[in-house]
């Protein structure tokens, strides 16, 4: 099977990242963090996961670039030191040993500008800031871009209910995806894996929508437009971070909209690779708002597209003709 190694390294390295975070929120945040929105917890978690998961790769793929979200330049200054050290901390814990030194050059081998030839990881250490500060969702986002194409994408979900249904239920899921061996799910403390697949709906007065928790990150208003014009009645699922991408492929939606706050705002490729894959390999569709394909290959963001559009497929014709008419509207 083509990638079986990439698979698996980014599998285990995925998952030790996702108890990473798991363990540092423990630590460090209380109900005194969530009130005062201290967002200093996520951030050690986002540098530890990034520096945990580029070591991996560095070890199994010593070739391949990777495009993360952070680098190590604050941790590098006198004010970053106590930062720095908590990261270290919780990295160390997990893969004993490491100089501080080797933490932060794993940290900063996240710079790469991306491009249309070659491989090249995206890595988002933790897609979904606030909802892991809250408790709620938030996402480890890694995948494998060759030639501008996502060929892997694996989420960890660590705080998703394994059954959407019974919300107090067992929490804790990975998605894998690879490209043209379809999408799997299995728990983050269980190795089996189960084949998912987009929900089967064609009338989108039953379907249900899927978006971003916060307004400022996609349009609430004009997705409810788009609703109206569709005839969904079900209300929005609310969610932070690429959950909704894993959401979307198990069929608990049909429909998730990212609609673009600012004009001039373009999308990071680390926000949407792993998700995509997953999306498309459970049998749906993913676009941006024009329907246009996701373009990979252009560096760091997807500057060609906005927004996004993903769908179980069947409805994608729909949903994109009621949001041009939502925008001609505006």
């Amino acid at each position: 099977m083509a990638y079986e190694a990439e698979r698996r390294v980014a599998v285990e390295t995925v998952l030790k990242a996702c108890r990473l975070c798991q363990a540092i929120r423990a630590a460090l945040v209380s109900e005194e963090t969530v009130a005062k929105e201290d967002k200093s917890p996520v951030t050690v978690a986002d540098f530890g996961a990034q520096a945990v998961i580029n070591l991996d790769l560095l070890k199994a793929f010593p070739d391949d670039p990777i495009a993360a979200e952070e680098d190590a330049a604050f941790l590098r200054t006198p004010g970053g030191g106590g930062l720095k050290t908590r990261v270290a901390h919780h990295v160390t814990a997990i893969m004993p040993g490491l100089t501080d030194e080797q933490i932060l050059g794993a940290i900063d081998r996240g710079t790469w500008g991306g491009g249309p030839t070659g491989r090249q990881w995206a890595l988002d250490p933790i897609d979904g800031t606030t909802g892991f500060i809250r408790g709620d969702q938030y996402a480890v986002a890694l995948a494998l871009i060759h030639d501008g194409e996502v060929v892997l994408g694996v989420l960890g979900c660590p705080n998703l209910p394994v059954d959407l249904s019974h919300p107090n239920g067992p929490r804790g899921c990975l998605f894998i995806a690879l490209k043209g061996q379809g999408a799997t799910m299995r728990r983050v403390d269980t190795p089996s894996e189960q084949p998912i697949r987009v929900a089967e709906i064609a009338d989108p007065k039953v379907a249900s929508f899927c978006e971003s928790f916060e307004g400022t990150h996609s349009s609430h208003s004009r997705a409810a437009r788009i609703a109206a014009i569709l005839g969904v009645v079900a209300p929005p699922l609310r969610v932070d971070s690429q959950s909704k991408y894993a959401i979307l492929a198990r069929g608990d939606a049909s429909i998730y909209l990212r609609l673009p706050t600012q004009v001039d705002y373009d999308e990071k490729i680390w926000d949407h690779a792993a998700g995509s894959i997953l999306v498309k390999e459970a049998g749906g569709e993913v676009s941006d708002i024009r329907g246009q394909p996701l373009d990979f290959s252009l560096g760091r963001k997807l500057y060609q597209n906005i927004g996004i559009v993903a769908t179980n497929g069947k409805l994608h014709p729909q949903v994109i003709g009621a949001v041009q008419q939502a925008l001609e509207s505006d």
